[in-house]
């Protein structure tokens, strides 16, 4: 799922592309992608993007309102497989007819919402007025514009795992699967450690990784677009240090990263480097081998 740098680099490509372009013709080719019905998504044809706002990991753009009426957000959830393509006019759309969820046809070119999945998880909904917007939000913090202060009042508001801590959207905005297992490496802190056994400088430290990491990555990302739009977002890229790379080696002391399985999720640590050489029980695995299971890396 694209999250708070991939969207970061869309908002600003989008930025680029379509903001103050008059929207020409909008049609849907999914019929389980809108999921709204008031107002009506025709309202949205002839009217120009005013500016593009991100929610979370919701992509928003924001369009002029009928006049004396409330401001049109079009609301924009890609989840796993969603991915927004844009195509200059006249080219093909260079991708199966079978993944176009919708069009967005421009002036200046087209906009497509693709998802290339069966599941048909993306999702897109127009909404009027600041407060619909408003009830959309799950109310997380923004980690980049967050102190240190709140952020480590966020994260022991309850007491979680810090892997689910960062990744809740009540807690903060825009972090998932991906880039929690970055911040939790880059703070050399255990995913499952409990959020209100932090001691001040393991706040602190997890505070500096989160916001090193995610500027680090927007930064990275945009580079890879060169002002052009993104066409390669995913979740695993080569240059992680433990997301995706079990069995690999980290990048830091070389051993090989490790993944706990749980539910259509995986989360990926380095032993060494996180947990003092102990390894997270698996609990698929651990159930399934009892004794044999090795407790530490050196076990293993």
């Amino acid at each position: 799922m694209p999250e708070l740098p991939d969207v970061v680099v869309y908002l600003e490509a989008l930025t680029r592309h379509v903001v103050g372009q008059r929207l020409e013709r909008l049609k849907l080719f999914s019929p389980f992608l809108l999921r709204s019905v008031d107002p009506p998504i025709d309202i949205l044809n002839g009217r120009m993007v005013r500016a593009v706002r991100r929610v979370g990991k919701r992509i928003v753009l924001v369009f002029d309102p009928p006049a004396g009426d409330d401001d049109l957000f079009l609301v924009l959830h890609l989840m796993i497989a969603g991915r927004l393509r844009w195509r200059e006019p006249g080219k093909k759309p260079g991708m199966g007819p079978k993944l176009i969820l919708a069009s967005f046809q421009f002036p200046n070119g087209t906009l497509f919402f693709t998802e290339a999945s069966s599941k048909k998880r993306a999702s897109m909904q127009l909404v009027r007025g600041e407060a619909a917007l408003r009830a959309i939000d799950p109310g997380g913090i923004e980690p980049l514009d967050a102190s240190a202060r709140e952020f480590h009042d966020a994260i022991t508001r309850e007491n979680h795992t810090l892997k689910r801590a960062l990744t809740d959207p009540h807690i903060f905005s825009g972090i998932g699967n991906a880039y929690s297992d970055e911040i939790l490496h880059a703070a050399r802190l255990s995913p499952m450690k409990l959020s209100r056994s932090l001691t001040d400088e393991e706040s602190q430290r997890l505070y500096e990784a989160t916001r090193a990491t995610l500027a680090a990555w927007v930064d990275r990302l945009r580079q890879d677009v060169a002002g052009g739009f993104p066409e390669k977002v995913t979740a695993f890229r080569d240059e992680m240090a433990v997301h995706g790379r079990f069995k690999q080696p980290c990048p830091v002391c070389g051993l090989p990263v490790q993944r706990i399985v749980y539910a259509a999720n995986e989360c990926n640590y380095c032993a060494r480097c996180q947990t003092g050489g102990k390894l997270l029980a698996d609990r698929s695995l651990s159930r399934l081998l009892k004794d044999d299971w090795p407790k530490s890396i050196d076990e293993m």
